[in-house]
C-alpha cells in the first residue's frame, strides 16, 4: 500500500507540475515534516540511503521506537524502501523526491502570492505619501 500511494504522489506530480500533490497528500506530507524525530530522519537520508537500524542508531532511537515515524513518513510518500542488494531481508531507505519537489512548488507558489501583495501594498503607501507631500 505504502509503495502504491507513493507511485500515486510520483504519477500525480509529473502530471500536474512542481504543485502536483493534492490536498490530502500535501497535508500527509506537512503533517509528517511536523515531527522533529521524522525531520532528523529526513535529514539523516538526504545524505543517502539507510537501513532503519541505522537511523535509530544515529537517531538515539531504538528501531521499535522508530518504526511508528518511519510508518508515517512512508505513508505521506516522503520516503521510500527497497530489498538491499545484499540481504534481501534488510530494507533500505531513502527520500522520495517528487513529493519534496511539490512541497517546494506550493511554499514558492504562496511566497509569490505574499510578494505580489507586499509589492502592491509598497505601491499603495509610496502613492500616499506623495500625495501627503503636495498638500
Amino acid at each position: 500500500m505504502c509503495q502504491l500511494l507513493a507511485h500515486e504522489i510520483n504519477v500525480a506530480a509529473a502530471r500536474q507540475g512542481a504543485g502536483g500533490l493534492s490536498q490530502e497528500q500535501l497535508n500527509r506530507a506537512f503533517a509528517a515534516l511536523a515531527d522533529p524525530t521524522r525531520r532528523a530522519a529526513v535529514e539523516l537520508l538526504r545524505r543517502g540511503p539507510r537501513r532503519a537500524g541505522e537511523l535509530a542508531d544515529e537517531l538515539g532511537s531504538t528501531p521499535a521506537g522508530l518504526s511508528r515515524h518511519l510508518r508515517v513518513l512512508r505513508e505521506s510518500g516522503l520516503i521510500g524502501e527497497e530489498e538491499s542488494e545484499a540481504d534481501g531481508r534488510v530494507k533500505v531507505l531513502y527520500l522520495e523526491r517528487a513529493p519534496f519537489q511539490a512541497v517546494r512548488g506550493w511554499v514558492e507558489e504562496v511566497e509569490e502570492f505574499w510578494t505580489d501583495k507586499l509589492a502592491a501594498f509598497k505601491a499603495h503607501v509610496e502613492r500616499g505619501r506623495g500625495k501627503l507631500g503636495r498638500k
